[in-house]
């Protein structure tokens, strides 16, 4: 990790967003593979976007377009408008996007408005910790950063409500942007996580502190990858044990599972503590965010960069605009 306070805010929040879109395109070929996929791809530790499973190298998956479909929403309406938010959820999952989660599906695509549609979906499933709703969460991470830790964690509940009705998704989803801001401050978000702790609803904390305990390891997780409760586990634990941004995707996809959710999940918390500079340049070139539902829109990596000036509030001594050449 790098030591604290060295790399500028501008720069981790530029890695908070980069990152994460980075990760999921990184770890979407991999997706439902075995632990070692990573290291049997690449044996000598540098990987490329090789692309695969029905994606072209570089390209995001949802996890990215819901990112960018609720960072549009915040600047555009000038803050949480969570109908907004909905809506454009649901015009997107009306384009047919190439991957989409089941409980996600099933909540947008529903008749029930936006404020009970995913509590109608948990109240017949009685299932939704998946983790949809931690998938996209730096974009708005960084949104919320500069409002404090209680209004990021209240945010997080809010906007992760919209397709899980289980808490454990929520308070998930809390933790996640608490630590995003604790990143960005230039803190340790690993040394965060217990103050951040007493901070989740208590008929949840027991659970979230086994799973962020500095000696949980993936291999004890009790479900699937695509819970929120492994999900970011596994994030912080590749933060932990690694100690640079690349070794830190390499290892949450080698993982296996969830592999592109995992990976965006740990690349928007260790782009926001290593920086942008860190995320090698041959996985930024090709990086690219297709919106399916918004016509022909596509975003890349220099777009990224002025998603996330923009959802840093335009702050003194934001990433200049020729930072990123492709």
């Amino acid at each position: 990790m790098n030591p604290l306070g060295i790399v500028g805010r501008p720069d981790r929040v530029a890695g908070a967003v980069v990152g994460s879109a980075v990760g999921d395109a990184l770890g979407a070929p991999f997706e439902f593979g075995p632990a070692g996929v990573y290291t049997a791809r690449f044996p000598e530790g540098i990987g490329t976007m090789c692309g695969g499973g029905g994606w072209d190298p570089g390209e995001a998956t949802d996890d990215t377009q819901m990112a960018v479909l609720i960072a549009e929403s915040l600047l555009e309406q000038g803050g949480l408008d969570l109908p907004d938010m909905f809506g454009r959820f649901r015009r997107w999952a009306a384009g047919d996007p190439k991957d989409i989660g089941l409980q996600t599906e099933d909540v947008l695509t529903s008749d029930a408005p936006w404020d009970l549609a995913a509590a109608l979906h948990f109240q017949i499933n009685g299932r939704a910790a998946g983790n949809g709703s931690l998938m996209r969460a730096a974009a708005p991470a960084v949104y919320f950063a500069r409002a404090g830790c209680g209004a990021t964690m209240d945010a997080a509940r809010r906007i992760a409500a919209l397709t899980h009705g289980d808490r454990a998704a929520w308070e998930g989803t809390a933790v996640f942007h608490e630590l995003v801001r604790v990143a960005l401050e230039g803190d340790d978000p690993l040394a965060a996580v217990p103050r951040t702790l007493d901070l989740v609803h208590e008929d949840h904390r027991a659970r979230w502190a086994s799973v962020l305990s500095p000696d949980w390891h993936p291999d004890q997780a009790t479900e699937f990858n695509g819970a929120v409760w492994p999900c970011l586990g596994t994030a912080l634990w590749a933060l932990r044990t690694t100690g640079t941004y690349e070794e830190a995707l390499a290892a949450a996809v080698d993982v296996g599972g969830d592999t592109d959710t995992v990976a965006a999940v740990t690349g928007g918390l260790a782009g926001a503590v290593h920086g942008f500079e860190a995320i090698p340049t041959r996985w930024c070139e090709p990086l690219h965010v297709p919106l399916p539902g918004y016509g022909d829109r596509v975003l890349r990596t220099p777009d990224l960069l002025t998603l996330a000036r923009r959802l840093d509030g335009g702050a003194d001594g934001a990433i200049p605009a020729d930072t990123y050449t492709p």
